[in-house]
């Protein structure tokens, strides 16, 4: 799965965001070190998460988890 796109989409209204990498659902994360460890489980463990821009962060970034208040 190397060099496959890794997206995180936003904040599920039930908790979570899904985690997707080369069209492959890898899991619903609830914080930064579920993503660390799906990509781990794909091979990506070399991955600065919170920094790398390989990851899309869609919606907002790694610090948000809920979905935000109306």
């Amino acid at each position: 799965m190397d060099g496959q796109p890794v997206i995180v989409y936003p904040p599920e209204p039930d908790g979570g965001r899904r985690v997707v990498v080369g069209g492959e659902p890898l899991g619903r994360a609830h914080r930064v070190e579920d993503v660390v460890e799906f990509l781990r489980r794909a091979g990506l463990d070399q991955i600065e998460v919170e920094e790398t821009e390989l990851i899309d962060w869609r919606g907002v970034g790694p610090e948000q988890w809920a979905t935000p208040a109306d």
